[in-house]
């Protein structure tokens, strides 16, 4: 069986990583092949790589403030190439009150600081299993 593939993209300007990484080699580590597009992509790249890839799953990090317009971007291009049932999953510092727009625009989970490696991979896991 093959393995699930997973891309984990950093949107927009935002220059720090670590977050993602952490959560890139913890999805690796559980057995997932895992793509890194690295920082300062955009929406139109992410969704470019998402389709060479052929990716299961696409996880998106943003710390910039800029998740409500990079997040609905990536999500309406993923629209447009009849990928809406590609899943996406964001992360970072977003606040609770956007996460139901978020999730309006077809993100399926937001994890925010305090979210356990063992949570986001169990929650990648159940996602996998629905689809």
């Amino acid at each position: 069986m093959a393995k699930a593939k997973i891309l984990i993209a950093k949107p927009g300007l935002d220059g720090h990583d670590r977050g993602a990484m952490i959560i890139a080699h913890a999805l690796r580590d559980a057995g997932f092949e895992v793509i890194y597009t690295g920082i300062r992509q955009t929406p139109e790249q992410i969704v470019a790589a998402a389709v060479e890839e052929d990716v299961d799953i696409i996880g998106l990090s943003c710390l910039s403030g800029a998740h409500l317009e990079l997040f609905g971007r990536v999500t309406e291009l993923l629209r447009q190439k009849d990928l809406a049932d590609t899943a996406v999953v964001g992360g970072g510092i977003i606040p609770e009150e956007d996460i139901p727009r978020l999730r309006e625009m077809g993100i399926k989970k937001v994890f925010t600081p305090g979210a356990s490696t063992t949570e986001i991979v169990t929650y990648f896991n159940n996602l996998l299993g629905e689809n």
